[in-house]
């Protein structure tokens, strides 16, 4: 077993290995973290909306903890790609021009590229960056507005009435706003598709002597 043959062995252990963490974050629940004092604790509202704060939050508990889940999944994914893409973008051409005779070297250079490739289709066609921070920003603004209730309902209305309404809307905003993301962010073939062709025109252009690059 030559040199090139070891790398080819190496970079795929490494790869897998590495993508280990992401099946783990991708079968794994994770429920919410505890945020202290909720609203059945709050000196600020009457026993009435108390409960009413308290049901709110009690439907809006598993939303929050698929937003954390989804998350977590996209965020795993994120890393990996980003870990893999940026060395082998640099890589490649280097590889290229040490490629000899020896056909594990070419091998080598395909397995790398393939792999680079596969990924960014992955990553586009799945738009794991735009998914990850849509479900990441909903649970943050959910809690920074459960928070904002607790500490200052001054701030959505003179009164109580008027605070649940402006709070309860909210909320409801915040969800449809995340829901939207979620289906504009569905995966689609045409992302996919989009990235090959525009790997393909770059392919071309290279050949012709233009360093013209469109996607």
């Amino acid at each position: 077993m030559n040199g090139w043959q070891i790398a080819i062995w190496v970079f795929g252990s490494l790869a897998a290995g590495t993508f280990l963490p992401v099946l783990f974050h991708m079968s794994k629940g994770v429920k919410p973290h505890p945020g202290g004092p909720s609203f059945k604790d709050s000196p600020n509202f009457s026993p009435t909306a108390r409960l009413k704060l308290e049901q709110n939050f009690d439907r809006m508990r598993g939303t929050l903890g698929f937003w954390k889940n989804q998350a977590q999944k996209y965020r795993a994914f994120h890393v990996y790609c980003l870990f893999w893409i940026i060395p082998a973008t640099v890589a490649v051409p280097f590889l290229a021009q040490a490629i000899t005779t020896d056909i594990a070297s070419k091998w080598f250079l395909s397995v790398v590229s393939a792999h680079a490739a596969l990924l960014l289709a992955f990553y586009r066609g799945f738009k794991i960056e735009q998914n990850f921070k849509a479900f990441r920003e909903g649970e943050s603004e959910l809690y920074d507005l459960q928070r904002l209730m607790l500490d200052t309902p001054k701030q959505f209305g003179a009164t109580e009435d008027e605070q649940l309404e402006n709070y309860f809307g909210k909320v409801a905003l915040i969800r449809q706003t995340v829901r939207h993301a979620e289906l504009d962010n569905f995966p689609t073939v045409d992302a996919v598709a989009d990235t090959g062709n525009g790997r393909k025109l770059k392919n071309t252009n290279e050949v012709g002597g233009t360093t013209n690059e469109s996607e």
